[in-house]
């Protein structure tokens, strides 16, 4: 007990300050705790007479760093410059890391607000995170005993060994369907090509017969089968789901089962295909959501950081993105409807082609891509009135998308150095 109540006196920069050692031995490893080892005086600056050990180093944030082992809580003056503090938490051993976040929000000069600060901590807890730690809150019948673990082994590729095998083919499954899908699309376009071509919004038979259409049998079988398993898959995971309503607020999940339909779609109606050779088509359409289960790959390596806070950003922007998009719909009505009369009313009397356009609605897709600065040249002005509508419809394009660029950059980077500052305090608190 007396080396608990044993006392040190501290002189920094000509002020005195006395704690308790105890204090100083809160935090191993650092220069105040080496202080209360028997050889310290034989070390660092120490006078006998006065009994005190000597720093000349700033008094002002010394107190802070005091007050740090005193309550673990390490804040800073406001009015400190963010150098001089990193060469005083250098010299005192202690990590920057260790700075309370509204303090460092304030020494970055960050208008983020500490609310915002703490939802990127809740931003990394994924939903799956959510539902294992409901389950695991629940009675302690059989069925919950095992569903943290099947719902693990079925969302956790890492959890256990079962997990990565069952994770690995569940990913040949999604490579395997998404191989059979482009090999789908050579019968519907052999099909298209040889029965139809677009005139218009209509369709003409170039064969006087039906078109008949045809896809090989072996590729619906294996699509079956791929969409069986994924069928077995989605209804281990839906059943042993701890809360059904945010299992189905997961995109993923509602890609997951909408896929299940296409393949029982044509089973079901396959004697109708040939009746109507478009529905087939429009089956292979709806098809394409197979190519989103690749995204289901994420789950195996972990998000990078960046993605996370671009996430993030997004959501945070997201009434600026709506008003830009507004701006944007209003250019495109405006100058559509310019080079639509510009092009009419600046036309010569003399002239006998044919204009690029038939209806306002093409103007608007016209104003559209010029304001996007795409320019696909399938419609250009003929015009001197539609040519200067065409030149500043261009430029206020421009100007629209970016002059927002530099606003997102901004947020993105504050959100980028919360972050990494968030992962350097995680980092030091395991260590």
């Amino acid at each position: 007990m007396e080396g608990f109540k044993e006392k040190i006196i501290l002189n920094i920069g000509g002020v005195r300050y006395e704690t308790y050692s105890s204090t100083l031995r809160t935090f191993p490893g650092t220069k105040l705790c080496s202080l209360t080892e028997p050889h310290a005086s034989s070390i660092y600056d120490y006078d006998p007479i006065t009994k005190e050990f000597f720093f000349d180093r700033s008094a002002e944030i010394f107190s802070y760093v005091l007050n740090y082992y005193r309550t673990k809580h390490f804040h800073c003056p406001i009015d400190t410059c963010r150098s001089v503090l990193e060469e005083e938490l250098a010299f005192w051993e202690i990590n920057e890391a260790q700075l309370a976040s509204c303090c460092w929000l304030k020494l970055n000069n960050r208008e983020v607000q500490p609310e915002e600060f703490n939802i990127l901590d809740e931003n990394e807890q994924t939903d799956d995170q959510c539902l294992i730690v409901q389950t695991e809150r629940r009675d302690l019948s059989w069925r919950s005993r095992w569903q943290p673990k099947i719902w693990s082994m079925f969302e956790k590729p890492f959890s256990s060994f079962s997990a990565k095998c069952l994770a690995f083919v569940s990913l040949l499954f999604i490579v395997g369907i998404v191989i059979i899908f482009c090999e789908e699309t050579k019968a519907q376009f052999e099909f298209f090509t040889a029965n139809f071509t677009s005139v218009g919004y209509s369709e003409v038979s170039h064969n006087d017969r039906e078109p008949y259409y045809h896809q090989a049998a072996y590729l619906l079988h294996l699509e079956l089968f791929c969409v069986l398993w994924f069928t077995f898959e989605f209804s281990v995971r839906f059943c042993f789901c701890p809360d059904k309503k945010l299992f189905f607020q997961n995109p993923l999940n509602v890609v997951d089962f909408l896929s299940l339909f296409p393949v029982y779609i044509e089973l079901f109606v396959a004697g109708q295909i040939q009746r109507v050779p478009s529905l087939g088509l429009w089956l292979g359409f709806v098809r394409v959501i197979y190519l989103l289960k690749l995204l289901k790959i994420s789950k195996l390596i972990e998000t990078p950081l960046i993605l996370r806070v671009l996430c993030y950003t997004l959501k945070s922007i997201l009434r600026e993105i709506c008003i830009l998009l507004m701006i944007l719909a209003f250019e495109t009505l405006f100058f559509g409807s310019l080079f639509f009369y510009g092009e009419l009313l600046g036309s010569h009397p003399s002239y006998t082609g044919e204009l690029h356009f038939t209806d306002i609605l093409v103007c608007f897709w016209w104003a559209l891509i010029t304001l996007t600065t795409v320019g696909y040249g399938d419609i250009i002005p003929l015009t001197t009135a539609g040519q200067v509508t065409a030149a500043l419809a261009a430029v206020f394009g421009m100007l629209t998308i970016i002059i927002p660029i530099p606003i997102f950059l901004v947020k993105f980077k504050n959100y980028y150095d919360i972050a990494i500052f968030k992962q350097k305090l995680k980092t030091s608190k395991k260590h």
